[in-house]
């Protein structure tokens, strides 16, 4: 064991999502979005959860707050709810929304704590959906809208914006497997709603920088580490198809390089990319200032002729309670790989672990497993730091427990437990662990 510094400006944050945490979901003029909708569908999500009330933060945000300050955290990466601004999708603002946003961003900025706003993390008012959703073409404009819209109220004070979280997930678990919202199984459906979404990313990052904003414009991708099952020509394509489908589609087009050679072969018989339009991949590498990296998967690959896309992930042999397994280095290889498209400046914007915590007779949390985890991973960041790679910051998903999608509230990967009877919040010994490595830059 060695002592490791970061540099000097390195940002350790936290992070939520707003259908994670707000709760609220009929107050104050918001409207429904599509996990509102999403949750009602029988067996869609674990018991029946749903983000009704989730962790009351919409309620005990400023005590919230507090909990930011004890991690010693110097940015808070949370996000705003698309239809609690416009509760139709378009249109009528409403002026309590924005409200809310700027009391929340006001008190950061009191505490120390810089402020970095998610514009989309899943939550897409339901009554765009009703017009077609992100299969529609028009909504890439309706986001631009309103990322305008919120940068124009909050832009003087927000130094870091993230147009989109995760668009893999939007665009293939909620329609190519139908495990999120809106729970659509069609894949050419998908690949339309990937467009569209990098659409909207450019044309928002756009409409931000159009409202004079000084802060910083990026984007979030998921991003993982695939690797071979062995060195034969079958499991070295299948590991390219795969790749193809959970990487280069996102980072290519984004990163200047337009969709990768291989997609039109990959999708022949389900789209023929139509809804492609001139002038649309320069409108989707809009550039950046820094681009984050959610990581949370390394896994081998092996062919299989018995599915249509010709490959299966192999399950891991020590599995977490999410079904993945825990691979530090995947964080680097990532990493790694990323540096070799740009020298943007990378945050991991989440990385975490589920765990069924409980807390004990004297009201400990002992995630001593969570603990394991984060020291791999930070280690795994200054490693890559060392080789070159510019990274700049590092946000643990999540702050505090909460509803975690089609998982609903079994799965816990807070550093804070949250008892959603009473909504008490209890620090895990993995938040007094990451708040020693916030205060020290680094680990001993």
């Amino acid at each position: 064991m060695t002592s490791i510094r970061f540099p000097q400006g390195f940002v350790w944050g936290a992070a939520t999502a707003a259908y994670q945490i707000e709760g609220a979901v009929a107050e104050d003029g918001r409207g429904p979005s599509i996990w509102d909708e999403f949750c009602r569908r029988p067996g869609a999500v674990e018991r029946g959860d749903n983000g009704d009330i989730a962790c009351d933060h919409y309620h005990r945000w400023s005590s919230d707050l507090d909990l930011l300050e004890e991690l010693g955290v110097g940015a808070y990466r949370f996000s705003v709810a698309w239809s609690r601004v416009f509760p139709e999708g378009a249109g009528r603002v409403n002026p309590a929304g924005l409200d809310f946003y700027e009391r929340l961003v006001d008190s950061l900025l009191e505490r120390g704590i810089t402020p970095m706003v998610t514009l989309y993390h899943w939550d897409l008012p339901q009554a765009l959906q009703g017009t077609g959703g992100w299969v529609d073409r028009a909504t890439a404009g309706r986001f631009a809208d309103y990322a305008s819209t919120v940068a124009t109220r909050l832009g003087d004070r927000v130094e870091s914006w993230i147009t989109l979280n995760e668009p893999y997930c939007s665009a293939f678990v909620g329609y190519v497997e139908g495990r999120h919202a809106p729970g659509v199984v069609d894949e050419a459906a998908a690949v339309q709603v990937l467009h569209h979404l990098l659409l909207g990313h450019g044309l928002a990052a756009r409409a931000i920088r159009e409202t004079g904003v000084s802060g910083k414009v990026g984007l979030t991708l998921n991003l993982t580490s695939p690797h071979p099952a062995s060195s034969s020509p079958e499991d070295m394509a299948a590991h390219q198809r795969l790749d193809l489908y959970e990487n280069r589609m996102f980072l290519d087009p984004v990163l200047g390089r337009g969709y990768p050679a291989d997609a039109e072969e990959f999708y022949r018989g389900i789209t023929d990319f139509g809804f492609v339009h001139p002038g649309d991949l320069d409108v989707i590498a809009t550039p950046m200032d820094f681009l984050g990296v959610n990581y949370y998967e390394r896994h081998l690959v092996q062919a299989d002729r018995a599915n249509p896309r010709g490959w299966r992930r192999l399950p891991d042999p020590n599995p977490t309670i999410s079904g993945i397994g825990v691979h530090p280095e995947g964080l680097g290889e990532v990493l790694d790989r990323v540096s070799e498209y740009t020298d943007l400046p990378l945050m991991i914007t989440e990385t975490g672990i589920a765990l069924h915590d409980y807390v004990d007779p004297e009201r400990r949390i002992h995630d001593q497993e969570r603990i394991d985890f984060y020291d791999g991973h930070v280690r795994a960041a200054a490693e890559a730091i060392a080789r070159g790679v510019n990274l700049v910051g590092f946000f643990p998903w999540s702050f505090m427990d909460n509803f975690e999608w089609a998982w609903g509230y079994g799965h816990r990967f807070g550093l804070y437990y949250v008892d959603y009877a009473t909504q008490e919040r209890i620090p895990k010994d993995s938040a007094f662990w990451y708040a020693r490595l916030t205060r020290a830059n680094g680990l001993d």
